[in-house]
């Protein structure tokens, strides 16, 4: 029982994620979840009463993925410049094939600090203190300009989450079709890590 509980949540998640990705919150309807995943509208408010719910959760699991990722890189001994590199292609990599969650996680945040308080900076905040050490001991040593590490992380996540948050804007204003976006985002994979580098570079 609990095997199939566990299949069905799946399937429904898997679905949400689908509809929301295409239609974003405010256009995705419960009908449409049920739909993809192939069950019937009461068993889909049985397992989650509301797409809210199904975001919510699909957040955490989503910041259960890829923080864990971006914090172990910024806990190695790897040279500063080479750990931009991996933490912006890791974190551009995993957002570009979960487009609509910068938005989600925005919203949850202003409509739950508590909740992403609890499920994430509790857990994570620690792992920052290599990278802050790092960024310092660059500063000290001559080999990047004075930056404090906060605002370091600060234009690393900004240049990575904000074309995903602005991407109507952006489409708009460059004429950027679905496809041509997907490559650029592709290209930002290393052009941000390299004007990050470039900027700080002593």
């Amino acid at each position: 029982m609990d095997l199939q509980k566990r299949s069905t949540e799946e399937l429904i998640l898997e679905a949400a994620q689908a509809v929301f990705l295409e239609k974003g919150l405010a256009g995705a309807r419960m009908q449409e979840i049920a739909d993809r995943a192939g069950i019937n509208k009461a068993l889909l408010h049985y397992y989650f009463r509301s797409k809210e719910k199904l975001s919510a959760l699909i957040i955490e699991r989503a910041i259960g993925v890829i923080l864990p990722r971006v914090m172990a890189v910024l806990d190695t001994d790897m040279e500063l410049f080479d750990k931009i590199r991996l933490v912006v292609d890791t974190y551009l990599t995993f957002v570009s094939r979960n487009s609509f969650l910068p938005l989600f996680i925005v919203n949850e945040v202003n409509r739950n600090p508590q909740f992403f308080f609890r499920t994430v900076v509790e857990k994570e905040r620690t792992h920052l203190d290599k990278f802050r050490r790092q960024v310092e001991e660059a500063v000290a040593q001559g080999r990047i300009h004075p930056i404090s590490p906060a605002q370091l992380f600060m234009n690393v996540m900004s240049l990575v989450i904000f074309p995903f948050l602005g991407k109507p804007i952006i489409q708009v204003g460059l004429g950027l079709s679905d496809e041509d976006f997907k490559r650029e985002m592709a290209h930002r994979r290393t052009e941000v890590a390299e004007f990050v580098i470039r900027a700080i570079r002593a």
